[in-house]
């Protein structure tokens, strides 16, 4: 932490705690900062993960709390992951972009060419280590979170079982149907978890804006609805922790295109929001160098419009409503 004082840090500039995690760095696996607790009912294997990237902190907030909790699963396997911990030693909330990752993205790395292969990074080395963990995973829930203010996402992937996920946890409003990004597959697509028939899956949950209050009451309920979903935890701790209110009905919503910067003059030409909708299709949306981007059916979604445009990464997903 680049803080000089550890512990809770409360900072009035991001609105939410620091949390201090060197308490699980041993870990009880052999690996630092994955603890594995096993029940003796059978029932799935499930991982909840924090930190695939350094500077969202709403994840590692909630699962600080769940083992300070001394949360055991009632069947089954859990598995509680501090994935990028690296890049959240490095975090200054002076300059809290800063530390998404050390080298690369940790969330485009998950081909078994690249998880197979030579290149050498601090990411890709975490993802090897961590990758046994994931092959043993019934069930993932990936908890992150948006540089803008928007509705909170579940991101299920593009075949039917993760948006029956998706459902049964309930929680958030807004199901996203995707096939991820051209830069590099997420952990959520990952293998057996992209496959359409088999069981195994995977939801990745923007949980709203960095370092907001919100987002760490977002993290917390949609991962305690996973764990009552699966029938992982004991009801009397859910029912004392679950927010009583009805759940709203949810939205599905599907990506109809990603659009990948390909040069260095790629600009947006006109005010884009998270969930911001462009009502008429062939509106232009962004230039990038002499190609014109535009939006390619009415009532176009934008999901997560990227702040920093970069060659090879997505500007913009582009969705309608399905559902």
């Amino acid at each position: 932490m680049a803080s000089t004082s550890r512990g809770r840090i409360e900072s009035v500039a991001l609105g939410v705690p620091i949390p201090e995690l060197r308490d699980w760095a041993v870990g009880n696996t052999g690996v630092r900062y994955v603890w594995s607790f096993a029940s003796r009912t059978p029932g799935p294997r499930v991982t909840l993960q924090a930190l695939t990237h350094g500077n969202e902190l709403c994840g590692a907030i909630v699962l600080d709390w769940l083992m300070r909790e001394a949360l055991r699963p009632t069947r089954g396997v859990l598995n509680i992951v501090f994935a990028n911990v690296a890049a959240y030693d490095s975090f200054d909330p002076s300059d809290p972009f800063a530390s998404r990752c050390i080298d690369e993205d940790f969330n485009r790395l998950w081909s078994e060419d690249l998880l197979d292969g030579t290149r050498r990074s601090c990411e890709l080395a975490r993802a090897r280590e961590l990758r046994p963990f994931y092959d043993a995973t019934d069930y993932l829930l990936d908890l992150h979170s948006m540089t803008d203010a928007a509705p909170a996402l579940t991101l299920a992937g593009r075949h039917p079982k993760g948006v029956q996920l998706a459902r049964g946890v309930g929680t958030p409003q807004m199901i996203v149907i995707d096939a991820g990004h051209r830069a590099g597959k997420r952990l959520r697509d990952y293998a057996f978890f992209d496959q359409p028939d088999d069981p195994r899956a995977a939801l990745l949950v923007e949980c709203g804006q960095h370092w907001e209050r919100s987002s760490v009451h977002v993290a917390k309920q949609t991962t305690l609805h996973f764990l009552r979903h699966l029938e992982m935890a004991d009801r009397g701790f859910l029912e004392q922790h679950i927010d009583p209110a009805p759940l709203p009905a949810q939205t599905a919503i599907e990506v109809t295109d990603a659009i990948t910067i390909r040069s260095d003059r790629f600009a947006f030409m006109l005010p884009v929001s998270n969930l911001g909708s462009i009502p008429k299709a062939g509106t232009l949306l962004a230039r990038d160098g002499d190609t014109e981007v535009r939006t390619p059916h009415d009532d176009c979604l934008l999901i997560m419009p990227t702040r920093r445009p970069r060659p090879g990464e997505t500007a913009v997903r582009l969705a309608r409503v399905v559902g």
